[in-house]
């Protein structure tokens, strides 16, 4: 178990606290690309407990401001979008995309530029890749992006999702470091997920993984080791990237989809919960499940909370005709997470060996947030030395090393690279 200080350290995420300015280390996704159109309405974003606004110039530049105003705190989300700039409705006060104050039309004529000039707006910088808007909170001079390559795959190589949830982002985290619950939780799957039922049908037949690990100044790579039924051993090797992704074996080389993860804070109680998938080698032509046209930026609206029972269908249990209840493979995660309640109280657990991955992972952040020498080496391992991260599974003999297996480095992607610059 963790103790209470551990798990506080690990779950506040806000200005000040250790975990949250080791998570100002890094490039933090924000919101889906697509949510951002040029010179429509700001969006309001939170975001490590920050309250801000983003916006879309027409130029397709991308801004992140604080939200409120600096005048009097009037939300920008109700602003007007003015060429790489908005304009507060209440008194017309005008700030552009870099946080300089443009207009401050109220004040006498004679005056406006000198006391414009004067102003301190907070303004983030901002990427937008992979479909995804990146946003630094960090402060000084932004550390280098990720160099993970499918960050520059063609558009329509790489697609995303979100849920946003009511359950701090270790819930979440530890949700997708968990490999043992895959043959469980979502077995109701295993008959119906196109591309992905040689890898549920492994891990359902095999139920009880023993975990195998190297550890990697990121974060780890871990095998979850099944017996297989054709007589050998099913592996999914799994990477944990500090601080919040995880990437999720699939069956396959680069013709297939793959799927990275990542719990995002909103702030101490609510998480976006993402799924990334991309491509390599083709346009991406499938999700890892059915959505039934849900909403995309956020696949978990509508399903209530534990008085519901989070949506969960009984009756469709009761019938024998599903194991978890619930219409999506996502909903099954996200309300694990939440029935954990806000906060995980991790104080009172009994862990077991199919938690090994999830001590671990936990033991990681607590380094990395107590020690600014281990959270320095995080993230200057997170701007150069993600170029072969890559999670799969396969069948493999008895007598051999799934670390021996091959990994997909930056060479694979060179093509798709060049075409995106």
């Amino acid at each position: 178990m963790l103790s209470k200080e551990d798990n506080e350290l690990i779950s506040r995420v806000g200005p000040g606290t250790p975990m949250g300015e080791f998570m100002r280390r890094f490039w933090v996704p924000a919101m889906r690309a697509e949510q951002l159109v040029p010179g429509a309405a700001p969006q309001r974003l939170r975001i490590l407990g920050q309250d801000l606004v983003a916006f879309r110039a027409k130029t397709g530049e991308v801004g992140v401001l604080d939200e409120g105003c600096p005048h009097r705190g009037v939300s920008l989300a109700l602003g007007h979008v003015e060429d790489c700039a908005i304009r507060c409705i209440f008194h017309g006060w005008k700030v552009d995309l870099h946080g300089k104050v443009l207009d401050v039309p109220a004040e006498p004529a004679e005056r406006r530029e000198q006391y414009a000039a004067r102003v301190k707006v907070n303004a983030y910088p901002a990427h937008d890749k992979a479909g995804v808007i990146w946003v630094w909170l960090g402060g000084g001079v932004p550390a280098p992006m990720p160099n993970f390559p499918w960050l520059n795959l063609p558009a329509e190589h790489i697609g995303s999702r979100i849920g946003v949830i009511h359950a701090n982002w270790v819930n979440g985290l530890e949700g997708q470091l968990d490999s043992a619950h895959v043959g469980i939780l979502h077995q109701d799957w295993v008959s119906v997920l196109p591309g992905q039922v040689a890898d549920l049908e492994r891990a359902a037949f095999d139920k009880a993984p023993r975990f195998e690990f190297e550890e990697k100044p990121y974060g780890y790579r871990e095998a979850a080791v099944r017996n297989s039924k054709e007589g050998g051993l099913y592996v999914r090797v799994r990477e944990f990237v500090a601080p919040w992704f995880s990437f999720i074996p699939s069956f396959g080389g680069l013709d297939t989809g793959h799927l990275v993860t990542m719990s995002i804070p909103v702030d101490d109680e609510h998480s976006v919960q993402w799924d990334l998938f991309y491509c390599p080698s083709t346009p991406l032509m499938r999700r890892n499940s059915p959505d039934d046209g849900r909403d995309q930026n956020d696949l978990a609206a509508g399903m209530g909370d534990i008085h519901n029972r989070f949506g969960q269908n009984r009756e469709r249990m009761k019938a024998g005709e599903s194991f978890s209840g619930f219409p999506i493979l996502r909903h099954e995660d996200y309300a694990v997470a939440m029935a954990q309640g806000v906060w995980a109280d991790r104080t009172k657990e009994q862990l077991a060996s199919s938690d090994i991955p999830i001590v671990r992972g936990r033991r990681f952040l607590v380094n990395a947030a107590r020690d600014k020498s281990v959270g320095d080496a995080v993230a200057a391992a997170a701007a150069t030395q993600l170029s072969h991260v890559r999670a799969f599974s396969d069948v493999i003999p008895k007598d051999a090393d799934w670390r021996t297996l091959p990994t997909y480095g930056p060479d694979a992607y060179a093509g798709y690279r060049e075409a995106a610059e």
